[in-house]
């Protein structure tokens, strides 16, 4: 059973035809929200980011909100294969094993869950802020979303009423969402974002060391999970929530990137949300233009039901295993060994002289 399914655009189908699948074609990678989803991608990430994208030599985009923030800029860390397997094997084994305590019978608090997180972030990549923002290929955005109006501060009701506002406004329009949130985006100063920004309320943030760790934890910041990040430096003032809320599967406007080139996303699944409250707005699922010049690059559902609990890890895990943090964490790593087979049929179908592609 194959693992891996590779599904592209319309444009980008049409240049695996004819030139099959090239690292110096690419031009951007997402990441994006889903949570301990992302860990499947661990092997491919290490393979994508320490040895294919190197061998093209360009400037490639590297985009994350929430755990993919935390993959784009564990990818800007590694300068060579070996760092690479050793960084995201370190992602994936800290983030198994994540471990708040909390009273029995019940989850720990948002700002217990803040404090070990920010710790974890520290931990990784306190003191090497330069290193992130020097990397020489690759230049990374972290998406982030700022709360407006009754949102521009956490608070006890405020916070809920200010979210059932923004799901009601959503299920409207999605960009009736931007009165309430708005989409703040971390950027590498070295280069801008390579597509146009103009889908939904935005506004873009020069990232540097002062104000890296706390983008990466506001763009991991579920509500009520975790606390906003408040007044990040060099930002417009307020909290700051989950990349993923304004853009869950980062459904941006890749099409219209400068410069000829193909957007390479390895995802979890085959469809790409725009934003966390569409989730259950299933129209909102559909492909769409902005996609015609993208590669996805997805586990086989079929091959998903093989894994432990014959599903990926996800956050309802969290809930389902309670304290027993190492059986929970023995099985997501073992998702992770069987997502090696990701990478090696990645590895095998750019050998191939032509391509088992599906329309995305």
């Amino acid at each position: 059973m194959q693992a891996l399914q590779i599904l592209a655009g319309p444009r980008a189908r049409q240049r695996l035809r004819d030139h099959g699948l090239r690292a110096a074609d690419v031009r951007a990678v997402p990441g994006a929200a889903g949570g301990p989803k992302g860990l499947i991608l661990s092997a491919l990430d290490a393979h994508l980011f320490g040895e294919f994208l190197p061998s093209g030599g360009q400037e490639v985009h590297l985009l994350g909100a929430s755990i993919g923030a935390w993959r784009m800029a564990t990818a800007c860390l590694t300068r060579d294969a070996a760092q690479a397997r050793a960084e995201f094997e370190r992602l994936a084994h800290d983030y198994a094993h994540q471990d708040y305590q909390s009273e029995p019978g019940k989850r720990p608090t948002a700002a217990t869950v803040s404090r070990a997180f920010s710790g974890k972030l520290a931990e990784i990549f306190g003191g090497r802020e330069a290193e992130v923002l020097s990397h020489p290929q690759f230049r990374l955005h972290v998406f982030t979303s700022r709360g407006k109006h009754v949102l521009r501060r956490e608070g006890r009701l405020r916070t809920p009423l200010g979210y059932l506002g923004a799901f009601a406004a959503n299920a409207m329009s999605r960009r009736a969402m931007g009165a309430w949130l708005e989409r703040v985006v971390f950027s590498d100063r070295r280069s801008p974002l390579p597509m146009p920004l103009a889908d939904y309320r935005s506004h873009q943030v020069a990232l540097d060391a002062g104000n890296l760790k706390p983008s990466l934890l506001a763009s991991c910041s579920i509500p009520f999970w975790l606390q906003a990040v408040h007044d990040i430096e060099g930002a417009p003032a307020g909290a700051y929530w989950d990349g993923g809320i304004t853009d869950y599967h980062l459904h941006l406007n890749y099409a219209a990137m400068v410069g000829d080139g193909i957007a390479l996303y390895p995802h979890f699944q085959s469809s790409v949300i725009p934003g966390w409250l569409d989730k259950a707005l299933k129209h909102r699922h559909r492909t769409s233009a902005f996609l015609d010049n993208v590669v996805l690059l997805t586990p086989n559902p079929a091959w998903v039901k093989t894994l432990p609990g014959g599903k990926l890890p996800d956050r309802n895990d969290f809930q389902r295993y309670l304290n027993d943090v190492p059986g929970r964490a023995r099985d997501w790593l073992r998702a992770v060994r069987e997502g090696e087979r990701l990478r090696d049929e990645f590895q095998e179908a750019c050998a191939r002289p032509s391509l088992d592609i599906q329309a995305l």
